[in-house]
């Protein structure tokens, strides 16, 4: 393949999972509000944000009636992989200057993956772009459909609307458990400890403490 066709099969595969992903933000939209947020805030939330596992996390824990530091805590923590993501994007993007905050802001499970899946720099670059721009701008946009429109009810929790945000978080990480067991002896680890935890700790707490799955999981 030459180079202009790597580069239409980037922004091909990059356009394809931002619009698929984006649409998701129509669910956090009816979850932040469900949750007690309103419309402005959910938006600035995906605005800065933008990264779906954390919003659902924070918007969940607040929901519960958890306490917002414990909240915000446990959207950073896993927030915090991002960080992974950047360190291994940086030598492949090479982005330079003031670009360098934009780009920062578009590193996320789904920019990292069209880009490390490319096979040459430039295709990476495209699809980095191609994936950040249109996700970035569909999440948006759902996530303010999906806010605006569930402000409309009266109680959204009698729709049942108090799930979506659970069974979509549970979308995100489902590909992720089935084609890993690692993963899913980690999430069954963490799940326990949550769940041992809820009935002794506020909303919010028992998400953080759940990541000691991760020093259970290293130490075997």
């Amino acid at each position: 393949m030459n180079e202009k066709t790597h580069r239409s099969a980037a922004v091909r595969d990059g356009l394809g999972v931002g619009l698929a992903v984006g649409l998701s933000g129509l669910a956090f939209g009816a979850a932040a509000v469900t949750a007690g947020l309103s419309v402005p805030q959910a938006c600035v939330l995906s605005l800065l944000a933008f990264t779906g596992a954390s919003q659902f996390a924070l918007t969940g824990a607040v929901g519960a009636g958890g306490d917002l530091v414990a909240a915000t805590a446990g959207a950073l923590l896993l927030g915090g992989r991002n960080t992974l993501y950047g360190l291994r994007l940086a030598d492949l993007l090479r982005v330079r200057g003031a670009r360098r905050w934009l780009a920062a802001q578009g590193v996320i499970d789904e920019t990292a993956a069209v880009s490390l899946a490319q096979p040459d720099r430039d295709g990476a670059r495209t699809a980095f772009v191609a994936t950040f721009a249109s996700l970035y701008l569909t999440w948006n946009l759902t996530t303010l459909a999906g806010a605006y429109g569930t402000s409309f009810l009266g109680d959204p929790g009698v729709l049942g609307l108090d799930v979506v945000g659970p069974a979509a978080f549970l979308a995100i990480l489902w590909p992720r458990l089935a084609a890993s067991a690692e993963l899913r002896r980690l999430a069954t680890v963490a799940a326990v400890i949550a769940l041992c935890a809820t009935p002794f700790l506020p909303p919010g707490v028992p998400v953080l403490l759940s990541a000691a799955a991760v020093l259970v999981v290293m130490a075997r």
